[in-house]
């Protein structure tokens, strides 16, 4: 079944409007036709389950009958914050993709000292709106209900200290960083209504410096093992972990 994400705006009267990006892709693309069936998620994360109507083609509107609301949601019990180094070539678009399908709320990319990548300033505009258009694409793949937001890039100093205000579990996998205790730890932090944040190095690894600056706001140094992770391989490692422990928790809840 198709999916569409809309505004708050469009949606009014038991009816949800397809406008813009959206009618083009409906009507030109998907060439959908009275009757057909497609889900809608809202910007608060419901899922809306709606019947095609009709086309307006002089307005570019695309007018849906909400049929019925689902009470479930994709979503995990938490928000997540994956602070990412930028990596080399075209690796932080497989990042993206990967983190939105395990769950992830907001991607921030992050310059530290050993990344490669540099982001032009006259192209980071560009190269943040293809990231943002991949993780739409990830969230109606994996059928998310709301599509994480990809944030312009910051400083390692900028994102330790955005993590430091706005997350209550805060980790960073360091290659030289001994032993399962800390990772351990951490897992059994991340809970339901936690706000996460786990930052991923660049190929070249973080800087002592900068582990002690993340040590120092309160971000916990954590090993993911006795094996050396590529940045993208670290990334779906640690965010898996989160997923799977905030899932297992949650469904527990069912059953007490």
């Amino acid at each position: 079944m198709h999916h569409f994400f809309v505004k708050s705006e469009d949606v009014f009267e038991g009816r949800v409007i397809l406008r813009d990006d959206n009618y083009n892709h409906a009507v030109n693309v998907l060439r959908l036709r009275s009757g057909e069936k497609i889900v809608v998620s809202g910007e608060d994360g419901t899922d809306m389950y709606c019947t095609v109507e009709t086309a307006d083609t002089g307005l570019k509107e695309l007018c849906l009958v909400i049929d019925e609301i689902s009470e479930d949601n994709h979503e995990l019990p938490a928000h997540v914050t994956l602070y990412q180094s930028l990596p080399k070539s075209d690796k932080m678009e497989l990042i993206i993709q990967k983190a939105t399908e395990l769950g992830v709320t907001d991607i921030v990319p992050v310059v530290s000292k050993n990344c490669v990548m540099k982001l032009e300033p006259k192209k980071e505009e560009s190269k943040i709106k293809r990231w943002q258009a991949i993780a739409e694409a990830a969230a109606k793949q994996s059928k998310r209900s709301v599509i994480p937001t990809v944030h312009k890039p910051l400083s390692f100093t900028e994102a330790v200290k955005r993590a430091e205000a706005e997350s209550n579990v805060t980790l960073i996998p360091y290659e030289d960083e001994n032993g399962m205790t800390g990772l351990c730890e951490s897992i059994i932090s991340f809970l339901p209504g936690s706000d996460i944040a786990a930052f991923i190095g660049p190929e070249g690894g973080y800087d002592r410096l900068e582990v002690q600056f993340a040590m120092n706001h309160g971000i916990k140094p954590v090993s993911l093992g006795k094996r050396i992770l590529r940045t993208e391989t670290a990334a779906i490692a640690i965010l898996s972990l989160i997923m799977i422990r905030l899932e297992i928790v949650d469904s527990q809840k069912e059953f007490e």
